[in-house]
């Protein structure tokens, strides 16, 4: 499967409504990977970003009210153009007016993938009230918990933690590339889910799409390790080899056991 050959070949337009934190290294993370991105929030642009676009992520970071609107009119657009999308329910559980946007967007827009830690998605199961933010607060990343959320809402899931799990339900692969100075940088999550919209894009298997995308961010940042001495040379690292990284690279080191 020649994935990031063909995303640098086609260049696919992935349109972000994503937070203030994450923008910049959501944008030079597709850019690297050979993607074309465009991040906006306002609801005026919602709806034609949502026609046009190759796939669309929808990151609940830093949430407002005009963000949860341009949102759903985004996701709402893609539906109808068959454009996929992809849900970031950050902190879902953690304010009334947060989770009543989440729930809103998944009973209005069909996802191509929900990208969320462990604990998030935890809560979207209904195994856990609240999540407090981007850190995961729980340690187990149950992959019946992830199967439920798939199953409930139609989707494949991508669940991060120590060994990440990409579900849709019927099928499951635990994914164990990464490096743990992930956790030590701001938007490595946010990054995540965004960098799943090329590969969603490219391949129609969502479910392969998904496990793609884990494995190869999580090559790019054992490799990155390989260079940093910590989170300040690590950022520019991963970015470099996100922007190095081949499918040959990706068959080579990825470590994918499907249950």
């Amino acid at each position: 499967m020649d994935a990031i050959a063909k995303i640098k070949q086609d260049k696919p337009f992935i349109f972000n409504i994503t937070n203030e934190v994450a923008s910049n290294f959501s944008a030079n993370g597709l850019i690297a990977i050979g993607a074309s991105p465009a991040m906006s929030h306002t609801p005026r642009e919602a709806k034609k970003y949502g026609e046009i676009a190759d796939a669309v992520v929808l990151n609940l970071g830093t949430l407002t009210e005009d963000r949860g609107d341009a949102m759903l009119k985004t996701g709402m657009a893609a539906n109808k153009n068959e454009v996929p999308v992809i849900l970031d329910p950050i902190a879902v559980g953690g304010t009334d007016f947060r989770t009543e946007i989440i729930d809103d967007i998944l009973k209005t827009v069909k996802l191509a993938a929900i990208r969320a830690n462990a604990g998030e998605i935890a809560v979207l199961a209904g195994k856990l009230e609240k999540a407090k933010g981007p850190d995961s607060i729980i340690q187990e990343n149950d992959p019946e918990i992830a199967k439920t959320v798939a199953k409930k809402y139609d989707t494949v899931v991508i669940s991060t933690g120590k060994v990440d799990v990409v579900t849709d339900g019927k099928r499951t692969a635990l994914c164990t590339n990464g490096h743990e100075m992930l956790q030590n940088i701001t938007a490595s999550g946010c990054l995540l889910s965004s960098f799943v919209g090329p590969f969603v894009s490219v391949i129609d298997d969502f479910y392969q799409a998904g496990i793609y995308a884990v494995t190869s961010y999580g090559i790019a940042a054992e490799l990155a390790m390989e260079k940093a001495s910590g989170p300040g040379t690590f950022i520019p690292a991963l970015l470099d080899e996100l922007y190095f990284l081949t499918d040959e690279k990706v068959e080579k080191y990825k470590q994918v056991h499907e249950l």
